[in-house]
């Protein structure tokens, strides 16, 4: 029997998160100086700060099918490798990245080439994609992908592939990085060690994706990936969990352990990490940087109106301060717009900023995701900028249109608002300050804010420009 060979090809979100403007973008004049600066720094945004395999087509290519050839293809770096003979093409599809999936599925069957449509929004939107594809994955492949293959060796492709239930993360199913180009990237040490999340936040689609139990791979199984990494890459480890810390005494142990391979590594986690004495001491000493903490609003009924209880506001600023002290980074992750929100929440984030030392903030505009709950919500109140059907148009940009009428400020006051707030909180002066007192990882820090302070720029034009067209 001919060897098969499958593209697995990841498409990057069309958004301005890789460094490009969007709104009204055919129409703005640019000097030709302007123009290479964002070109130049839309380059290295996707080099350095982005630079990590994805770890969903690293998990399937390591689901290994005797006669099956897979490779993997990162058009954030690669071209499409249309030279060479491909039985099966597969395309994880993120929210955010409809648009492009489905125009290359499109070009693909052009070529002849076979399509397979899977990740997270044909998870929850499969009818949506049915017409793009000559095959659907619905829902966690990691086990289901090798019958694709033997599918695809007999010649008998379905045109569906529904995983029923969530993968048992305690089976051991070791992550292989045999088709990837490891000089491509950052890292290539990206490691998941549950899914799931226990909480129940109307703007995040991880429970609505992966459910609300939290599933655990075995500490060994962890501990052993971590060592055969170490032998292909000895650069810093990406901890892909959405809650590093949501299972404390499963954290503790697994960082326990790993202290003695010397790792340096960065992840998520909430401010309650700052209660666990033991458990920062064991982040630490295992080689924690940096990790994302998501603060999002200062106030309780903003969280709580969104479904987030499990932060209290009196509680945050101790917090981060707690993980600082212990040596660990803090990219503080806040949503500017939550209902409850008013035009005093900007001076309260920027003292927050100031006083507990974030050394990397982010202020996101609240993005309704096609699939959560407060999309649904939004759709129904009539709030949605877009045509809520127009999944397309709630791409994830890096906060350069708002894309929902705010429950408590008008727009034309929310916008000057916001980008009044990250003029002053984004500037060259902050951005050094932070990065000398920043407990470790001093370039990072500084490179992270520096870029920020191109970024929002570009948000700032794009939201005044929005503004114009609005009114």
């Amino acid at each position: 029997m001919a060897e098969k060979k499958v593209l697995l090809i990841f498409i990057q979100a069309d958004s301005g998160v890789d460094g490009a403007s969007h709104l009204d973008s055919a129409r703005v004049k640019r000097t030709l100086l302007s123009t290479m600066k964002d070109a130049a720094m839309s380059n290295i945004i996707r080099r350095a700060q982005f630079a990590i395999p994805p770890l969903s087509l690293m998990i399937l290519s390591s689901r290994k099918v005797p006669g099956v050839n897979q490779v993997i293809c990162d058009l954030r770096f690669d071209k499409l490798p249309l030279h060479k003979h491909w039985d099966l093409a597969g395309i994880s599809v993120q929210t955010g990245a409809v648009k492009p999936a489905f125009e290359l599925a499109r070009f693909l069957h052009s070529k002849g080439i076979r399509v397979v449509l899977g990740g997270p929004y044909v998870t929850v939107f499969p009818d949506r994609c049915r017409e793009h594809a000559d095959a659907l994955v619905i829902g966690e492949a990691d086990d289901i992908w090798t019958e694709v293959q033997q599918d695809l060796l007999a010649g008998t492709l379905k045109k569906e592939y529904r995983v029923d239930n969530y993968p048992d993360l305690s089976i051991e199913r070791q992550v292989s990085k045999s088709a990837l180009d490891i000089k491509s990237y950052f890292t290539t040490n990206v490691v998941q060690t549950t899914r799931g999340c226990p909480y129940s936040c109307d703007f995040c689609n991880v429970h609505v994706m992966n459910g609300h139990r939290l599933r655990h791979r075995s500490i060994g199984s962890v501990v052993k990936e971590v060592e055969n990494f170490l032998k292909e890459d000895k650069r810093i480890f990406f901890f892909l969990d959405d809650t590093i810390n949501s299972d404390e005494t499963y954290a503790e142990k697994l960082f326990t352990e790993l202290i003695p391979y010397g790792i340096s590594w960065v992840g998520q986690a909430t401010t309650a990490l700052g209660e666990k004495p033991k458990l920062l001491e064991a982040f630490s000493r295992s080689g924690c940087g940096a990790l994302l903490i998501g603060i999002e609003s200062l106030a309780d009924g903003s969280n709580h109106a969104h479904q987030k209880f499990h932060n209290p506001a009196v509680r945050q600023s101790a917090c981060i301060r707690n993980i600082r002290e212990a040596g660990i980074c803090v990219y503080g992750s806040f949503i500017y717009g939550l209902d409850g929100d008013s035009l005093e929440m900007p001076a309260l984030l920027e003292e927050f900023i100031e006083e507990t030392g974030v050394d990397v903030p982010g202020i996101n505009l609240l993005r309704p995701i096609p699939g959560t709950a407060v999309f649904d919500r939004l759709a129904s109140e009539g709030r949605l900028i877009p045509d809520p059907y127009d999944h397309d148009a709630f791409r994830f940009s890096w906060a350069q249109e708002m894309l929902y009428i705010p429950k408590s400020v008008p727009l034309k006051q929310f916008i000057p608002s916001y980008t009044d707030m990250t003029k002053r909180v984004f500037t060259v002066q902050n951005a050094l300050k932070r990065a000398m007192r920043a407990p470790q990882l001093h370039s990072a820090v500084l490179m992270f804010n520096l870029l920020y302070v191109h970024m929002y720029g570009m948000a700032r034009k794009d939201l005044h420009r929005q503004l114009g067209g609005l009114a």
